[in-house]
């Protein structure tokens, strides 16, 4: 058994080369738009309804809660479309669409 572990110790471990921003994924997009537009527009996201890759980054489109009301189904959403560079750093964005939250999609 001991010698299992020391041989077992003895081997080089394997570290994963370091990902640059563009090679960490969609996730790493969505995160990066919600954060930096939360802190834009002072308006807290709900969530992320579409990523895209572009040829020079992302595009991602954060949905935002704009003017919270009682009840809540009647809240004003907005969508933004948000576009990052390969290094996940904001651009742009925009606001594409605003909706209620108790509205079906068109």
């Amino acid at each position: 058994m001991a010698e299992k572990r020391r041989a077992h110790a003895d081997r080089p471990t394997r570290t994963a080369a370091p990902r640059t921003s563009s090679a960490r994924g969609p996730e790493h997009a969505a995160r990066n738009a919600s954060e930096s537009l939360e802190r834009l527009i002072c308006h807290p996201a709900e969530g992320v309804s579409a990523v895209r890759r572009h040829d020079d980054g992302w595009c991602v489109v954060v949905d935002v809660l704009e003017v919270p009301r009682i009840p809540d189904t009647t809240s004003l959403l907005a969508s933004y479309e948000v576009r990052l560079d390969d290094r996940g750093e904001l651009m742009e964005y925009r606001r594409v669409r605003r909706y209620r939250r108790g509205a079906a999609d068109e």
